[in-house]
């Protein structure tokens, strides 16, 4: 009895083993095609525009949010102090910060979108690019290569998928 117990055990196991190895497992792979393109054109002078447009534009945000800081601090002091009509004065004026700071952060993405996407419409790279994707991913066994740019979708990945290095490489010999 015991003797038929083991052999059926084994049996199921060898049953569950077989199963598992008929599945086809998908493995992925993720590129950062913005970093591909940066480091493959770090010396483009639409990437050096690009770079400092958008090192402007953090400089300025930062600052807003720098004088947003303070006003915020004042408030608090006249909230203290129980100076309502100075605390109401400072309130209006953060609001008013505020909204230029969210007006003002939209309408910059956008203009560096544009000069991105004036950037990546170089269509011989693109090529290059994508095949390179292409014979990194069938070398390294990938199904699937997801990019990061569209990453709303992508919410953890580990590092070990990440192909951008290789394609990196790949790029650098073909031109």
């Amino acid at each position: 009895m015991k003797k038929t117990s083991i052999v059926l055990a084994f049996m199921i196991v060898l049953g569950v083993s077989a199963v598992f190895a008929q599945q086809d497992i998908t493995k992925v792979g993720v590129v950062d095609t913005s970093r591909v393109y940066t480091t493959f054109y770090r010396s483009a002078t639409q990437v050096k525009n690009y770079e400092t447009k958008k090192a402007e534009f953090q400089a300025e945000v930062d600052s807003l949010t720098q004088e947003l800081k303070n006003l915020d601090t004042k408030m608090l002091s006249y909230e203290k102090s129980g100076d309502e009509v100075n605390k109401l004065k400072v309130q209006a004026e953060i609001t008013k910060k505020r909204d230029y700071l969210t007006e003002y952060s939209r309408s910059k993405q956008l203009e560096l979108e544009s000069l991105k996407a004036k950037m990546i419409d170089n269509d011989e790279f693109y090529k290059k690019l994508y095949d390179a994707i292409g014979r990194i991913a069938e070398s390294q066994g990938c199904s699937v290569v997801l990019s990061l740019q569209n990453a709303n979708a992508i919410l953890w990945y580990s590092p070990q998928i990440d192909i951008t290095t290789d394609v990196i490489n790949a790029l650098t010999g073909s031109f």
